[in-house]
């Protein structure tokens, strides 16, 4: 693996890594009263469209963080429009 891969590897995991703390917190407490809708889904959109930017271009560490960040997000996305 060379030296631009690993770079993208420690970037992919501290970005993805940093929503980890937010999903819990929202999972324990179950509120997301201080997390903005449009924010989230704007998000949401673009971390899509790094993903499919990602598996254009096929660079895995895109495509891992994207895809993994989706996720996270996705779940926050799901307890905002349960719990409001």
């Amino acid at each position: 693996m060379d030296f631009t891969n690993i770079l993208g590897f420690a970037a992919a995991f501290l970005t993805t890594l940093a929503f980890l703390p937010q999903v819990i917190h929202v999972r324990r407490s179950q509120s997301t009263k201080d997390i903005s809708l449009p924010m989230l889904i704007t998000f949401i959109a673009g971390i899509s469209l790094w993903l499919i930017y990602g598996l254009r271009v096929n660079a895995a560490p895109i495509i891992i963080a994207n895809a993994i960040t989706l996720v996270l997000n996705l779940a926050i996305l799901r307890f905002k429009l349960k719990h409001g």
